[in-house]
């Protein structure tokens, strides 16, 4: 059966893309087939082949079958600045139809895991009227948090759980991402985050001088979402 999941995170530039990979990267190397959607991406550059995003291409890498750039990222934003705002910049149709679409592209390929990646945390506006994680909401898709460990994030972790169970979808997992190498007390910090998030912990990542997807997943149990 297809499994699929929504990966959002305490911020922006918190890791979700280094998580999102390397799960792939777990269920890919143990047999099964992956899909990934990172349905719009803000920060592109311009190629031969058309604007690429470097967590797309990052996703892209980790899909088994290969899937092709365009359905995996279908909104490319050349700006590294808010969605919305790129968007409305760039004359670029930021719906939830249009990106709800996208997704059930993938879906159709019936992946035994398929992730969707958000982009910066759980509620980033698309347009005037609507949030990204109204995309979570509308494709019914359990959600994996990626935590960042710094300084603020057992608020942020906590704020961000009660704003997924106030939309009514299941946590289905959450990360420990170490982002902050200096932080202090980390392990007292995510033995906090462990009592009080009521959901499976899939792991947690330190800081890595090369945050591959192989080098990552062996800090990572995929075994709650497969």
């Amino acid at each position: 059966m297809s499994k699929r999941y929504f990966v959002t995170g305490t911020d922006t530039e918190i890791g979700k893309t280094t998580i999102a990979a390397a799960l792939l990267y777990a269920a890919r190397t143990s047999g099964l087939s992956t899909a990934a959607v990172k349905p719009v991406a803000a920060g592109c550059e311009r190629t031969v082949a058309g604007l690429r995003n470097e967590d797309a291409l990052a996703l892209q890498a980790q899909c088994s079958p290969e899937l092709a750039y365009e359905l995996i990222n279908p909104i490319t934003l050349e700006s590294a600045i808010a969605p919305h705002i790129a968007a409305r910049e760039e004359g670029a149709a930021l719906t939830l139809e249009v990106l709800a679409g996208a997704c059930l592209q993938v879906f159709d390929r019936q992946r035994d895991l398929t992730l969707v990646e958000g982009a910066g945390g759980w509620r980033v506006p698309l347009n005037d009227d609507e949030l990204l994680s109204g995309l979570a909401l509308e494709l019914k898709l359990p959600v994996v948090l990626v935590v960042g460990m710094r300084l603020g994030c057992i608020n942020h972790a906590l704020l961000t759980c009660e704003a997924i169970a106030a939309d009514g979808l299941e946590l289905a997992g959450w990360v420990a991402n170490q982002v902050d190498a200096e932080m202090s007390r980390p392990d007292e910090n995510l033995a906090t985050l462990k009592q009080l998030i009521k959901a499976p912990f899939l792991g947690r990542v330190p800081r890595l001088q090369k945050a591959d997807a192989a080098a990552v997943a062996t800090y990572l149990d995929v075994t709650p979402l497969v």
